[in-house]
């Protein structure tokens, strides 16, 4: 139909079920995407917001892990902790009965912010053209995962 989008993402904070339900039940075709940080507590949250495609018949494409690690004088830091996405993935695949993959794990880079605050996409320069940083890259191939395309570089 002429003037539906091909993607509507809505992020909703943990514990907003009710209003994924109602998303789920008027889009009928609507899949979710469960986002999560490393540490246990927010994974325990992410899989029971995994648990709404049990109550409206959706399918859960995947597991985003957010604030993985930060880069620091050359030094990967764990600030959250680690394995937060997989635990998603695992009890959500184990739940729902079929594979939940975990589609992205991405770093906690005040860049992002800064970039956000401008109101610019993190994949692009200021000036248009596509951002050649390692975390445009990723958003770049998490969204190509998502609409079901090759996940090579741009």
């Amino acid at each position: 139909m002429v003037g539906e989008p091909d993607v509507l993402v809505l992020d909703l904070a943990p514990g907003t079920g009710d209003m994924a339900i109602s998303v789920a039940q008027a889009l009928p075709n609507a899949e979710l995407v469960i986002v999560t940080t490393p540490q246990p507590s927010a994974s325990d949250v992410a899989v029971r917001s995994g648990l709404v495609a049990l109550q409206v018949p959706t399918k859960v494409r995947g597991v985003v892990e957010n604030m993985s690690w930060y880069d620091h004088a050359g030094e990967r830091l764990r600030i959250f902790g680690q394995g937060g996405g997989q635990r998603v993935a695992d009890q959500l695949s184990q739940a729902l009965d079929y594979p939940v993959p975990l589609l992205a794990q991405l770093p906690l880079d005040p860049d992002i912010r800064q970039v956000g605050e401008a109101g610019r996409p993190a994949v692009l320069q200021a000036d248009g053209s596509l951002a050649q940083t390692p975390l445009a890259e990723q958003f770049t191939v998490l969204a190509r995962r998502l609409m079901g395309g090759p996940t090579g570089k741009a």
